[in-house]
């Protein structure tokens, strides 16, 4: 059995296929590349490892002058269920004082990562500091600024494109509502 059909007996269906995604990402990328059409150049900064399918297909289609950096940070423990804690596993390689930074996230639960992680990097002085979310699950209102919002999406766990379940499914070109007895263990 390939592995494609493998993963695809775990998924319970299909949220957004590949093309639906892809038009999303063209229009976030002319969304961005108007709104700093006057900037010398943008920093985007993907958080690992979710976002780097969508930073990847996202920074192709940006049609002016930019840089790309990443950063891990992680809210989960070895399990599917988040800690509550965060904690940066890896850092940005330069300083980002007085530079137009973009922060892209795969998908906002709660928000408090983006939170966090927008908070630090606010304190690093920026010139402007926004963010370009693909996924946001359809929740409360979040106390996280998102400029740039790709899906809101049902709250329930998906996969693909980037996002994973347990390090895996991350290569599925469109996303999915992964089957519950998968993360529960049912």
């Amino acid at each position: 059995m390939k592995l494609q059909e493998i993963l695809q007996k775990n998924i319970k269906r299909v949220l957004l296929t590949e093309d639906e995604i892809q038009r999303r990402v063209k229009e976030l990328a002319d969304e961005i590349s108007r709104d700093y059409s006057q900037a010398e150049k943008i920093l985007m900064i993907g958080i690992l490892k979710g976002a780097f399918i969508f930073l990847a297909d996202l920074s192709r289609q940006i049609n002016i002058p930019h840089s790309v950096d990443f950063m891990a940070i992680s809210s989960y423990g070895k399990g599917a269920t988040s800690t509550g804690a965060v904690r940066f596993v890896l850092d940005l390689r330069e300083p980002i004082e007085n530079q137009q930074v973009v922060i892209v996230e795969d998908i906002i639960d709660t928000g408090a990562t983006l939170k966090y992680l927008y908070k630090i990097l606010q304190s690093r002085q920026p010139a402007s500091l926004r963010t370009c979310v693909l996924l946001k699950k359809q929740r409360q209102q979040l106390d996280v600024p998102i400029d740039y919002l790709g899906f809101e999406i049902p709250n329930v766990w998906v996969v693909g494109y980037g996002l994973d379940y347990a390090d895996t499914f991350r290569t599925l070109p469109y996303i999915a509502e992964l089957k519950q007895e998968i993360y529960q263990g049912t």
